[in-house]
């Protein structure tokens, strides 16, 4: 993901709307508004979005395993085997 290549001014979105939508669902490249010279919002396809919101999820599990690891409070393969098969 470029922002750099995808920064434009509200007024450009004002005049522009529909083809610059267009471009972030076909593309898949966020687009980065900008209001009096400051990024202000970021447009982005749905689907990109829920993508990097899921990666976001199990990125954050997995920390949360390791902090448990660390911790002491994890469950061995062989302590779950048990309790699911029983021996």
């Amino acid at each position: 993901m470029d922002l750099k290549r995808g920064v434009i001014p509200i007024t450009e979105l004002k005049v522009h709307t529909k083809e610059i939508l267009r471009r972030v669902s076909q593309t898949g490249e966020p687009v980065l508004i900008t209001q009096n010279g400051h990024s202000a919002v970021l447009i982005v396809d749905v689907a990109a979005y829920q993508k990097q919101s899921d990666k976001l999820r199990l990125l954050e599990a997995i920390a949360r395993g390791e902090k448990e690891i660390l911790e002491g409070k994890g469950i061995s393969h062989e302590g779950v085997h048990k309790k699911t098969v029983g021996w």
